[in-house]
């Protein structure tokens, strides 16, 4: 019996997840049956129903009692928000010079705004745990982050990204408020209520959160297809920017984990620093992309998209190996890193 199981599982490196390959099959079945006329309208307003869903489920999870105490990191945080709202739009930037070689001007627009959008929440806590990190500086880190995204992105695309996009506006910035914020503030002010049944049905919950993403990416991918706008997307074109976006993963992977080790950050602090701040927000990016961009939104967040399934895979490897670390090696790296701050 005991090998029967062993030939059934998957090895633990292969970065292979029922949930990325949840999303690949939404995208092919927005491909095949995108959403048209009425079907659209009801995807489109179940979408952002999910989306409302999805941001109260994270107020309701948050203990403000946990939020309080994490803001006595703040030094973790402010790492983290300097690498999500101003190292990762200054590299989104340097992208313009991939234009018009490697980049279409539409596809590098899609790279800067995905170099705007928060950090995640969920997956950011999943892997810190999986790593054996600080979980609740990750989880605090990822909600203020998300928070303040509701404020940074539309701003920074207004100012980064011009008139290539919708940009910022009182109104744009009012939907994303009500459709994000809002739902958020309900959470933590009915968590009293609400809590402990998300706590006692979390698997279902989690089932929910993935759900209702989905629906947003297959929204999204439906109005591409009807609007013609990924025959503008060459398989060239699409491998050019994996690689982009490849690059971009690195960089930010390597300068999270040696980065926080200069600033003399411990072990666990460092891998809540590394997930937190080289991942992006899809459940957030896409709401913001459809009201930024309008009609040019399904094209808009294919670099968003991409980058999303490319973080999940190889933080996933990355996360497995750190949770295999030797013992020793872990006192090692938290005596090194607290040397720096000790000299200081």
């Amino acid at each position: 019996m005991s090998s029967r199981r062993r030939t059934l599982s998957l090895p633990s490196w292969l970065p292979v997840d029922a949930y990325i390959l949840a999303l690949v099959g939404t995208v092919v079945l927005a491909a095949l049956l995108p959403a048209r006329g009425t079907a659209a309208d009801v995807a489109g307003g179940a979408s952002t129903g999910a989306v409302a869903l999805l941001f109260f489920l994270y107020g309701a999870r948050l203990s403000t009692t946990e939020a309080l105490d994490g803001l006595k990191h703040w030094r973790l945080h402010l790492t983290v928000l300097a690498c999500t709202f101003l190292v990762f739009p200054l590299l989104g930037l340097a992208s313009g010079g991939l234009v018009p070689y490697v980049l279409t001007p539409e596809l590098q627009a899609g790279f800067l705004f995905l170099c705007l959008v928060p950090s995640t929440i969920q997956s950011s806590i999943a892997f810190t745990s999986m790593a054996r990190g600080n979980v609740p500086a990750a989880m605090c880190a990822g909600s203020f982050s998300s928070l303040a995204g509701i404020f940074l992105t539309p701003l920074l695309a207004a100012l980064l990204l011009g008139s290539t996009g919708g940009g910022f506006s009182a109104d744009s910035l009012l939907k994303i408020v009500l459709q994000l914020l809002v739902p958020f503030l309900a959470g933590q002010f009915l968590r009293r209520w609400v809590g402990g049944f998300l706590t006692r049905h979390k698997k279902v919950l989690g089932l929910v959160d993935r759900g209702s993403i989905l629906l947003v990416v297959y929204t999204a991918f439906s109005e591409g297809m009807v609007a013609g706008v990924w025959s503008q997307v060459t398989p060239a074109r699409l491998g050019a920017l994996l690689g982009a976006e490849a690059v971009l993963l690195a960089v930010m992977l390597t300068l999270t984990w040696y980065g926080s080790r200069r600033l003399g950050f411990d072990r666990e602090d460092r891998i809540a620093i590394q997930f937190a701040g080289s991942k992006k927000s899809l459940a957030a990016g896409l709401p913001m992309a459809s009201v930024l961009f309008g009609a040019h939104a399904s094209l808009a967040v294919l670099p968003l998209m991409l980058f999303h399934q490319m973080q999940l895979m190889v933080c996933a490897v990355i996360a497995k190996r750190r949770s295999r670390d030797p013992e020793e090696a872990r006192d090692g790296e938290d005596s090194a890193s607290r040397a720096p701050a000790t000299v200081t």
